[in-house]
């Protein structure tokens, strides 16, 4: 019997309710927060999983519904990705979101791996926006976390002749590239520490290990391709001051004028 057969039982709401009432308990009985905070996302998390299983039943027979399920996730993606990063302008992380999917999708329907079906490319797609998502999600927040703390080191750059760009670039490179160290670390280490997701379900659903591990490697190495080549973009829209935190991160304009006044007061002191 299939794991999806044996586990669809009363059993399951049993053990989901003890679960859910541990965990709350836990939260309770320390300083983590509200107990209810696991009830609600429990609760929230069912019904919205109701819902999409509703939804994609009867999109995933057709694929022009399957596309348009795959545009809603996209804007949603995109507006996730907006909000985390508090940016203005953020919007324009659409941009580095479609790069990375343009940098994967075609290639993986072109070769075949991939059918040209919904019920093939709305899970994958699916995997490669949420992992894509967070990314740049983490990356542009902390590319304008280091610009609004390092403010004064861009303003040196630009005293030394750097262009805004490239002061910019200098500061936020390595830490924004921390947004890739997630996936790159389960990567490495696949199968030694972790068995993930797609691993599983292949698994799970009568596949052989073989086809298991092919699946997981395609998404891994899809998903760092993705990855790379949104975090790129957006650190390059950063980097140009497309995208920026008022409140916190000079633009080009201000760095040039808080570094004339500098060298204005410099040369009425000498």
């Amino acid at each position: 019997m299939q794991l999806s057969q044996h586990i669809l039982s009363p059993t399951l709401i049993v053990i989901c309710v003890v679960m859910v009432l541990a965990a709350a308990a836990v939260y309770w009985s320390t300083a983590l927060g509200s107990a209810w905070t696991v009830p609600r996302a429990a609760v929230r998390a069912v019904l919205q999983l109701a819902a999409v299983a509703a939804v994609l039943t009867a999109a995933l027979s057709n694929l022009w519904t399957s596309l348009v399920v795959l545009g809603v996730m996209f804007v949603a993606a995109t507006v996730t990705a907006a909000r985390r990063s508090q940016s203005n302008r953020s919007w324009l992380l659409a941009v580095a979101l479609a790069t990375g999917m343009i940098s994967v999708v075609p290639l993986l329907l072109a070769s075949g791996l991939v059918p040209m079906t919904g019920v093939a490319i709305v899970p994958i797609v699916g995997i490669l926006l949420g992992s894509t998502m967070t990314a740049i999600s983490v990356a542009a927040r902390r590319a304008l976390d280091t610009l609004g703390t390092r403010a004064g080191e861009v303003d040196a750059l630009l005293s030394l002749g750097f262009s805004d760009r490239l002061a910019r670039m200098e500061m936020i490179g390595l830490t924004a590239a921390d947004a890739l160290l997630p996936n790159l670390d389960q990567t490495r280490t696949v199968g030694l520490v972790t068995l993930p997701g797609a691993f599983v379900g292949v698994l799970l659903s009568t596949g052989s290990a073989a086809q298991a591990g092919a699946v997981q490697i395609l998404i891994l190495l899809s998903i760092l391709l993705s990855q790379t080549c949104a975090v790129a973009i957006t650190l390059e829209l950063i980097a140009r001051g497309t995208i920026t935190r008022t409140s916190r991160t000079p633009g080009p304009s201000r760095l040039r004028l808080s570094l004339r006044r500098r060298r204005s007061a410099a040369g009425a002191a000498t």
